[in-house]
């Protein structure tokens, strides 16, 4: 199965709404490696490895989050897999 790497800038009511608390559960469950963290600007960052269908799921997630978040836009930079994460965690 393929793999892939993709970055994504979240916008939005993304902080203080447990988005990067649902992330990692969401990527985790699909087994999938890589790490979420707020930025200063109030945007969520997620970097994920993994299959190409299971990352698609993950970013499609995005572009709702949670309940409470109210997400304005997903920007998606797909990239080659690297391999050098060993699981998912917040930063």
């Amino acid at each position: 199965m393929a793999k892939i790497r993709a970055r994504l800038i979240i916008s939005g009511r993304v902080q203080g709404v447990y988005f990067r608390a649902e992330t990692y559960e969401r990527a985790a469950a699909l087994g999938l490696t890589g790490w979420v963290r707020n930025k200063p600007d109030r945007t969520v960052e997620v970097v994920v490895e993994g299959s190409c269908g299971d990352v698609e799921k993950l970013v499609a997630w995005c572009r709702q989050g949670p309940p409470v978040a109210e997400v304005s836009g997903v920007n998606v930079v797909w990239d080659n897999y690297t391999g050098e994460f060993k699981k998912f965690k917040i930063v």
